[in-house]
């Protein structure tokens, strides 16, 4: 229960701002700061990977800043900290005793409400158990400390274990609220509810990212950049291009991983090669997972080695975004393209909500819900299904038809954003319910 009657305390897990993954980041920032809009007297306790509590005030659309509580929550054998998580879920099943001896319990006790978002798309076996499991112990924990929880914006399934399944619907039907980010996780979520479907309380979405704000990134960009961006010309288009570090820098592993029919790094060189050579672009390299530049997983490193690759001859029209912008930085730079392609889902959403003509070298069937939803669907090209030169080809014909893409584009997204909009609201609308119930229920105590 909130200690002060007219604040609402909001925990908030699967957002994780400390991942150096800016798609998760922009999960958190899209959380916070659009429901704290609705909700001005909401006040956030954020989970994440650090250790104990902190405080930070965060900087995420222009003007606009939110002070934000985190607390540390760890994985390992380290079971005498207070923020292992089988420590927290040990003490979770004490009652009072749990509160009295463990923080990280007592502070989700005093949360009037529970959000969970899972990473977005983590609520699923198919990165393993182990990965499921710390994805789901936070919902329970909720659960069995009675504190309402709301199921945000995200992907269910698939499942492939019937252990994990059935472990997953415990969750889901506890929640007090539950959404889908795309239609087919949508329809898994009904079949997991069964006859506990609610249409009032159970709700198909969009991904939370939609309502990510911007922030000029203007300050930490190189001379060259700014002037690119800021004197832009329609006979000299700006082409975002992200990379996935994940695929470049460790293609083996990947393809054997995904089943890639095409060759990623030729996707990359081949498509960047014809564009230098037989347009007037400009490339701009935009990473999105600011991981250590040594990481397999740095898009940033991606990047570099693509660069190089394209050698001298291009260098003055050949950039790289810094990998020190935030979330809303970052959105800020792929908005001012004239035509983008990301690998990384969250780039493109960032992309798609700007109305930037947008195309996707995806092999998750995530990334095509997104763009179905935008009535983009074609835009998608799937390095499992095509080679390699079928999907540089699909990429130059979308770059070609970005005015056309650009228009359609612009046609879907005022529903798009009332989506958002509605989405929101109804959260708001159903944290305060659960807050007001809550408060009244331990007054009754």
């Amino acid at each position: 229960m909130s200690k002060l009657k007219n604040v609402i305390k909001i925990g908030l897990f699967g957002a994780a701002p400390d991942t150096s993954n800016m798609g998760v980041s922009a999960l958190f920032a899209s959380t916070v700061e659009g429901l704290t809009e609705k909700l001005p007297n909401a006040r956030f306790i954020v989970f994440d990977n650090k250790m104990g509590k902190r405080v930070k005030t965060y900087h995420f659309s222009e003007g606009n800043h939110i002070e934000v509580e985190h607390i540390g929550i760890r994985s390992g054998h380290r079971y005498y900290l207070q923020e292992n998580i089988m420590t927290i879920t040990l003490a979770s099943h004490l009652g009072a005793a749990g509160s009295a001896l463990n923080y990280v319990v007592r502070d989700i006790d005093q949360c009037d409400v529970i959000l969970d978002i899972s990473g977005g798309d983590s609520f699923s076996d198919i990165y393993g158990v182990k990965r499921f499991m710390t994805v789901v112990r936070p919902k329970l924990i909720s659960l069995i400390r009675q504190v309402p929880l709301i199921l945000l914006p995200q992907t269910y399934g698939p499942y492939t274990r019937p252990k994990v399944k059935k472990v997953a619907a415990e969750a889901v039907k506890g929640a007090d609220m539950a959404w889908a980010r795309d239609p087919n996780s949508f329809e898994i979520l009904k079949t997991m509810l069964g006859d506990e479907y609610d249409e009032s309380i159970h709700k198909a979405g969009v991904d939370f990212a939609f309502g990510l704000g911007v922030r000029s990134a203007e300050e930490l960009l190189d001379e060259n950049l700014n002037t690119l961006i800021s004197t832009r010309q329609e006979e000299k288009p700006l082409v975002g291009l992200n990379i996935s570090g994940l695929i470049y820098n460790d293609p083996d592993a990947a393809y054997s991983q995904y089943g890639f029919k095409a060759d990623y790094r030729e996707i990359i060189h081949g498509f960047c090669d014809w564009l230098l050579k037989t347009t007037n672009a400009s490339l701009v390299i935009i990473p999105h997972v600011m991981a250590w530049t040594k990481h397999v997983e740095s898009d940033y490193l991606a990047s570099q080695k693509v660069a190089e690759k394209l050698g001298r001859e291009f260098e003055d029209r050949v950039h790289i975004s810094p990998d020190t912008l935030d979330q809303n930085q970052v959105k800020w730079v792929i908005s001012k393209m004239d035509w983008f392609c990301g690998t990384r889902m969250h780039s493109t959403i960032a992309a798609l909500s700007q109305g930037v003509a947008t195309s996707s070298i995806a092999y998750s069937d995530k990334t095509a819900g997104v763009f179905a939803t935008c009535g983009q669907g074609g835009e998608v090209f799937d390095p499992r299904k095509f080679d390699t030169v079928e999907i540089i080809e699909q990429m130059k014909d979308s770059f070609l038809r970005r005015k056309e893409i650009e228009q359609s584009l612009g046609n879907a997204l005022p529903q798009i954003k009332e989506k958002v909009e509605n989405q929101l609201s109804l959260i708001a609308n159903r944290i305060e319910y659960l807050s007001s119930t809550r408060n009244s229920e331990n007054k009754g105590k």
